[in-house]
């Protein structure tokens, strides 16, 4: 039987795998807009539908709360969050900054069979943009961010911007309604850098393609503007 110190230290675990699931799932919805901003939900509906009980729904709604993405309302719906600008520029300033470094250690170590595993990448994400398909296109663009930040021997970098990202997705899988082209073509042109070995080439295209959303957002919000949520963002 086991003893009482052990049964302290596993019990905690067991709970929090529930409540990591539960907050896995519900990011992701959020993330690819399967639940909007503005959608209504309770902890009680969670837990219903998701065959658990309201604890780790709690637990999830507060870490999700914490990073912007609820909004709990005492004795009223938590809510899903409106987009914030601030939030989704501080994101790509983040993610800017670490992937340029990234591409740049990319020119130096990357090998022959590292660019024959980012051009299959980029053959199936072709395929995306020829099909329309925004959810499949936006997964293989991860696929490639994160591996050029593997193969640079960083994938640690790519966890630190998974992390800081997430704002930043919601209004990217936005604007792959009509941006896709652009970006793959903006991957075309890191992938010709690296295999020039051209580190200021590979940063100045890395750079190009992450800012685009500065001026995509506003088209965006045009678009969408019952997702947003202040004022536009000048940064």
């Amino acid at each position: 039987m086991p003893n009482a110190a052990l049964k302290r230290a596993l019990e905690p675990i067991a709970r929090t795998s529930v409540t990591d699931a539960v907050f896995a799932d519900l990011h992701h919805q959020i993330v690819t807009l399967e639940l909007p901003p503005g959608t209504k939900m309770s902890e009680t509906d969670v837990a219903e539908i998701m065959g658990v009980s309201r604890q780790p729904v709690r637990d999830a709604f507060y870490r999700l709360s914490m990073l912007g993405f609820l909004t709990i309302r005492p004795q009223r719906a938590t809510v899903v969050s409106a987009i914030s600008e601030q939030a989704v520029m501080q994101a790509r300033f983040i993610r800017a900054a670490i992937e340029a470094e990234t591409v740049r250690i990319a020119c130096e170590r990357l090998g022959e069979d590292d660019l024959r595993a980012l051009e299959a990448i980029l053959a199936r994400q072709e395929g995306a943009v020829t099909a329309l398909d925004a959810q499949r296109f936006h997964d293989l663009d991860d696929q490639f961010h994160r591996e050029i930040c593997e193969r640079a021997g960083h994938g640690y970098a790519w966890e630190i911007i998974r992390e800081n990202k997430a704002h930043m997705d919601r209004v990217r899988l936005l604007s792959l309604t009509f941006a896709s082209p652009d970006a793959f073509g903006d991957h075309l042109r890191v992938r010709e850098a690296l295999r020039a070995r051209d580190p200021a080439r590979a940063m100045a295209e890395m750079h190009r393609h992450l800012i685009r959303i500065k001026s995509q957002i506003r088209r965006i919000r045009a678009e969408h503007e019952h997702y947003f949520e202040g004022e536009p963002c000048n940064d």
